[in-house]
């Protein structure tokens, strides 16, 4: 059974550890971190972003994979399926589909209204006992063409947004999405620890976590950030698997042009990228 994101994050943030969310596109994706994460004995949220969500065929669609393979494949650890990135729209009906956890991202509204909308959708997720993720600052790089240059949240912004009673909270500190330019100049742990002194026990959130250095991300773990977020990672390790399946000509092979076969390899990768996440965050062991 899917659960609210609250618990799994509330001991993350006492335990200093992170739980990784790990973003959804197919089947195969979501059958790679359910196992990984039952194998691992570790609590996982399925991100699943609005373009993801539509290429799945909605929101029901996806909730009734996700229900289907906790059942089937007898997964016992903690799971949120989760909106990533969510505008006030999309909240609204992954709620209604049935998704256990949301994210409104209100970060590009003047403050005013980020903070009226968000307060909207934590009644009505406080009402269903669902979990609900609200971001201050952009976070830089493409997803799903947004695009931003990665700023640093108003520590002050962050108070007010936290204050609504959101579950966690993504504050910029330079992250970005997508593969990390040459010149990026770090995470800003200045920022991150000013918006902790503001917030108190508020879990935070570290968007864009493909690409950070492990000592930066033990560093942010450290200082409050309970969810990271995972996504291109896993598309870089499924893609290049299935390169080499095909470079080698295996697809050619008996019957190895079998979607099963063909798409066996990056679905390994994909296991292998959450299990050493799950590691780094330090995850494992705490379902």
């Amino acid at each position: 059974m899917l659960v609210s994101a609250k618990e799994m994050l509330n001991k993350a943030r006492d335990g200093k550890y992170a739980v990784g969310q790990f973003n959804i596109n197919n089947l195969e994706w979501t059958k790679a971190i359910l196992l990984t994460a039952q194998e691992q004995n570790s609590p996982v949220i399925l991100g699943v972003s609005e373009g993801a969500g539509k290429y799945m065929c909605g929101y029901k669609t996806v909730v009734g994979m996700v229900n289907g393979m906790l059942e089937e494949l007898n997964i016992t650890v903690p799971v949120a399926l989760h909106l990533d990135h969510g505008s006030y729209d999309g909240a609204k009906a992954c709620i209604e589909a049935g998704f256990s956890s949301v994210m409104f991202d209100g970060s590009h509204y003047p403050i005013e209204e980020n903070i009226e909308k968000t307060k909207e959708l934590v009644a009505e997720c406080e009402k269903l006992g669902l979990s609900i993720e609200a971001e201050v600052g952009s976070i830089g790089g493409e997803e799903d063409g947004v695009i931003g240059a990665g700023e640093c949240a108003d520590p002050n912004e962050c108070k007010a947004i936290a204050d609504l009673g959101v579950t966690m909270l993504a504050a910029g500190i330079g992250n970005i999405h997508g593969k990390y330019p040459e010149n990026w100049a770090g995470l800003s742990f200045e920022t991150l620890a000013a918006v902790k002194e503001k917030v108190g026990d508020m879990p935070l959130v570290l968007h864009g976590g493909t690409g950070i250095p492990e000592d930066m991300i033990k560093k942010a773990i450290s200082l409050g950030v309970a969810k990271i977020n995972v996504n291109t990672e896993c598309q870089l390790a499924f893609q290049e698997a299935t390169r080499k399946y095909i470079e080698e000509g295996k697809d050619k092979q008996g019957k190895g042009f079998d979607p099963r076969k063909l798409l066996a390899p990056g679905f390994e990768a994909i296991k292998e990228t959450v299990k050493e996440k799950m590691e780094l965050f330090g995850s494992i062991g705490k379902a």
